[in-house]
């Protein structure tokens, strides 16, 4: 548990303090202008500030990737509108502590008529009775309650607090934001002070490992500015960095040719079935920093427009990899990248559901349309049986084999085959059922 206040000499104390601490400590923004990223929560009209500026009693789950500055905006939001700030981690507090708290909020706004705002880091991890146990004091505005989380909210923190806390998501520093961050601490009297200078393709190279991620930028700046000191050089370059946070340097640039490059041979070694050369460049995107979000987006839509019916897993596969991803962040989040990438290299591969799509999307394009067939037609409203709609719908469960000789294109693509499954994986079956189902629907009754 820890405490922030507005006395002069805690003040000095908390100074001292933060000049042993660690550099992303130092560099925590103390004012919302200070923060670096987030604007679709802290612009000039944005609800954060808007809440923090008229110094509302708020309640609020921040949601968001690691480091992306959900413990900062909690102190920041603590500094700005003069309240005590208490902190508590889920991992290590339980109901015990957390009315200790509220029982000293209650008495500080009680005797000093200051409100208290509540961090709890990683809220997920308490459980429903422990979530419980906070409602009446943020009901009744004991405490202003901030609760971080990685985890999507709406499945982990329980509805009576959702609804009485406002949920913001915040979104991974970009690039930018990563330099921005970088900069600062370089030049900051709280920060590294001018005492050493970084090259180009340290800086590249730090972006890259952050990963959106201004904590581990930070973390991984003071560790090479450190090893630069101790080699006695003020400039730290991309050899003294590589040694000292330990991973090497990509040779990668997600902003031009080498990312779509390294992409493209992905999606090519997956639809080659080669899977030892999409694992390379799977890991090759990875250990560049590559947004995981992009890699999963590429390896779902590989799932159906490389193999689609010839292994409907696939898909499957690449969606939980994704979700999985979303779930638990890298850099565990590899794991079900190469779960995925493998599962996709190895299956059978078809890109019939591809020229399907292709096909009916050209031939409406082209104006191949029509009227829907009166049967196919919405007879759930008044009049709609005046007009004959649906009338002559024949229902397939009616019938012992739930297919029923029936129109069901407009008049202009009667008998046009979109969809022609190869003989390979799951489609070779497949393709045998639709040979039958076509025969029968299109049987003139």
């Amino acid at each position: 548990m820890s405490s922030l206040f507005d006395d002069p000499a805690e003040t000095a104390a908390a100074a001292a303090v933060d000049a042993g601490a660690p550099l992303a400590v130092r560099m925590r923004p103390r004012a919302l202008d200070e923060v670096v990223g987030q604007q679709h929560l802290l612009g000039e009209r944005a609800p954060l500030r808007r809440l923090v500026e008229s110094d509302e009693p708020m309640s609020l789950v921040l949601y968001g990737p690691p480091g992306t500055g959900k413990t900062t905006l909690a102190h920041v939001i603590s500094l700005a509108t003069k309240r005590q700030f208490v902190q508590l981690s889920a991992l290590d507090s339980g109901v015990k502590e957390v009315r200790a708290v509220i029982t000293a909020a209650k008495r500080e706004l009680t005797y000093a008529g200051r409100r208290t705002v509540l961090f709890i880091d990683e809220v997920h991890r308490f459980s429903k009775t422990q979530q419980d146990s906070l409602l009446s004091a943020v009901e009744d505005r004991i405490v202003s309650l901030i609760a971080a989380t990685t985890e999507n909210p709406f499945f982990s923190v329980v509805s009576p607090l959702l609804s009485r806390s406002l949920v913001l998501a915040l979104q991974p520093l970009s690039d930018d934001d990563i330099r921005a961050v970088l900069h600062r601490a370089l030049t900051s009297e709280r920060g590294l002070d001018g005492a050493v200078t970084l090259t180009e393709e340290a800086e590249l190279h730090l972006v890259r490992v952050a990963g959106g991620d201004a904590r581990k930028a930070l973390t991984a700046l003071e560790s090479g500015a450190g090893a630069a000191t101790a080699a006695g050089s003020d400039v730290l370059d991309l050899a003294t960095l590589e040694t000292a946070v330990a991973q090497a340097a990509v040779r990668y640039d997600r902003q031009g040719d080498q990312h779509y490059d390294v992409a493209s041979a992905l999606i090519k070694s997956i639809r080659g079935s080669d899977v030892d050369a999409a694992l390379h460049y799977l890991a090759r995107m990875v250990e560049a920093g590559e947004d995981p979000r992009f890699i999963a987006r590429r390896l779902v839509i590989s799932a159906s427009e490389d193999i689609g019916m010839a292994d409907p897993t696939a898909l499957l596969t690449a969606v939980a990899a994704a979700d999985a991803v979303a779930f638990i962040g890298m850099p565990e989040g590899h794991f079900p990248l190469a779960h995925a990438v493998v599962h996709l290299a190895t299956a059978p591969k078809s890109n019939a559901v591809t020229v399907a799509m292709g096909e009916s999307v050209a031939d409406v394009r082209a104006g191949l349309a029509g009227p829907v067939p009166p049967g196919l037609r919405d007879g759930h409203y008044a009049g709609a049986k005046k007009l004959g709609h649906a009338q002559t719908y024949v229902y397939p469960h009616a019938h012992p084999d739930g297919v029923v000789p029936q129109q069901y294109p407009p008049d202009a693509l009667v008998g046009k085959d979109y969809y022609r499954p190869t003989a390979r994986g799951a489609e070779a079956r497949l393709g045998e059922r639709l040979a039958k189902l076509r025969a029968i629907i299109r049987r003139r009754r």
